[in-house]
């Protein structure tokens, strides 16, 4: 630090002390008024109840959609309004006769806007608590209205919930109606194209190609075996038409009496004569030909009547060999006959059938042909359905989940407010602070003194010590001579300073005796 700034130093601090008298009045008045001011504040008091908030009882992660942290700042966010509306203070006011004066002089509106200010909602950071404080005149009123706003936010808090509840359990079932009515005419409009287009979808697709490899088979199967009874037909024609010549041939060489006086064919010789029938058509046929299946049924059934039969025939004369020759050659020729006519009614049975093969092949062709567009058309058509469904059952679950919370909230069971703390009679007002009132005035005055001893010390042009005379004139001061004080002088300048000191004193003095004393008194709280 140089000479310049001790010398600077010295003279703010010179300058201070110079003026002492006025910094300490100005403190001393500084001081009363502040005394003055704290007495002509009201008294205020200020309650305050402590609430909490629980989480609802049964399972809140899932049967309450309400979840997080952030769920106390929106419901008392919410509830604040709800308690500090018009309605609720209105009510709280005419309840306890609160402001009284200021109802008689101001519309009701301020008034209440009035207790709003007066009301102080604050949460907590330690977990889900807040207070709900109020501040008056009366601090029996104070701590009843305290209380009554608890109260408010408890029932109102039962009450909005129930509300939200009941109007989200009917929004709920609203959507979810009409999410089922969309929902059931989808389902309508894809049961009508399935029963409509039902062969014709993909996954009939497998379906239809056995089925239509099947009716190719039977129809080649059908063809086979038109051409097997068209081959058998062919050959019993020759063996009729060889029948007829025989017999035409035994006509002519016979003579007519021998021709009347022929035999029946006896079972053995007809027997005989199936056999080598069989042998026959064997050499032509496998055994599951139908002619070589019936010729074996009919051997067995004269086999059988044969072992039943006499054991021998008597050989007649050669006429009557001849007469059952001609009867047997005969009956051959009917059987022939009814062969054929089975084997045509057979042909026409299995034509008739094939008849109706080629259609039903055609439709099954055209199933298999119509599913890939059948695939993409119902594609099209269910493409909005997983959605649907999808959001169908998020609506159930959320409307059940809102029909338990409706539950909830009417048994109150739900997430609720409670009073973990009454509000108390307060013992001593919040405001006016006093300390704050005086360590106020005490550094107003103090700044007015001070800042009025540099403002003097600004505008008086008068010189303090050499060195502002050198800086004022440009010129080296020689010699400065002291003031001498003259004997009354001095004896003038020690009355006035003993008397300023003893004013000052007595009362600085007044003043803290009279603090103490209204302190003493319960006029001023500390």
């Amino acid at each position: 630090m140089d000479v310049k700034q001790r010398q600077l130093i010295k003279k703010y601090v010179d300058l201070v002390i110079h003026r002492w008298r006025l910094i300490s009045i100005s403190l001393l008045v500084g001081l009363t008024i502040g005394l003055g001011y704290y007495f002509s504040l009201p008294k205020t008091y200020q309650s305050t109840a402590l609430l909490s908030y629980e989480q609802q009882q049964i399972n809140p992660a899932k049967m309450d959609p309400e979840q997080g942290r952030s769920r106390l700042q929106e419901s008392l966010a919410t509830l604040k309004e709800l308690v500090t509306s018009r309605n609720s203070l209105e009510k709280v006011i005419v309840q306890f006769s609160l402001y009284e004066e200021a109802r008689k002089k101001l519309p009701i509106e301020d008034v209440i806007e009035t207790m709003r200010k007066d009301i102080s909602i604050t949460p907590s950071n330690k977990g889900d608590i807040f207070s709900v404080s109020y501040q008056g005149l009366d601090p029996q009123k104070v701590m009843k209205v305290t209380n009554a706003l608890a109260s408010l936010f408890i029932e109102e808090n039962l009450k909005y919930r129930e509300e939200r509840a009941t109007e989200t359990s009917r929004y709920t079932e609203s959507e979810l109606a009409m999410a089922k009515k969309v929902l059931d005419e989808k389902e309508q409009q894809m049961r009508d194209y399935k029963l409509k287009y039902f062969n014709e979808m993909p996954d009939q697709r497998q379906s239809n190609l056995a089925q239509l490899q099947a009716l190719i088979q039977q129809n080649q199967g059908i063809q086979n075996s038109i051409q097997e009874l068209e081959r058998t037909k062919v050959m019993a024609q020759e063996q009729a038409s060889m029948q007829q010549r025989l017999a035409a041939m035994r006509m002519s060489s016979e003579p007519i009496a021998n021709q009347a006086a022929r035999l029946p064919e006896t079972d053995a010789e007809r027997l005989q004569r199936m056999r080598l029938y069989l042998e026959n058509l064997q050499g032509k046929y496998t055994d599951k030909h139908p002619e070589v299946r019936r010729t074996k049924q009919l051997i067995e059934q004269l086999e059988q009547k044969v072992g039943k039969g006499p054991t021998s025939v008597q050989q007649g004369p050669a006429s009557a060999s001849s007469n059952r020759a001609a009867i047997a050659a005969g009956l051959e020729s009917q059987r022939l006959q009814v062969q054929l006519k089975q084997i045509d009614l057979n042909i026409s049975q299995l034509r008739e059938e094939l008849a109706t093969i080629p259609p039903q092949i055609a439709k099954y062709q055209r199933y298999i042909e119509a599913a890939p567009i059948r695939e993409a058309e119902w594609n099209g058509l269910t493409r909005d359905y997983n959605e649907l469904r999808r959001h169908y059952d998020q609506l159930v679950a959320q409307n059940l989940q809102a029909q338990s919370a409706e539950n909830l909230e009417r048994n109150q069971k739900g997430s609720k407010f409670k009073i973990v703390d009454s509000a108390r009679l307060p013992e001593k007002p919040s405001k006016p602070n006093f300390l704050k009132i005086f360590l106020v005035a005490i550094a107003v005055s103090l700044g007015l003194s001070v800042g009025s001893v540099f403002v003097l010390d600004f505008i008086d042009t008068s010189f303090k010590d050499v060195g502002d005379l050198e800086e004022y004139i440009g010129v080296p001061v020689v010699c400065a001579i002291p003031y001498i004080e003259k004997e009354t002088e001095k004896r003038k300048e020690q009355l006035v300073f003993r008397v300023s000191v003893a004013a000052v004193s007595a009362y600085g003095i007044f003043l803290v005796g009279a603090i103490a004393y209204f302190w003493i008194k319960g006029l001023i709280i500390i």
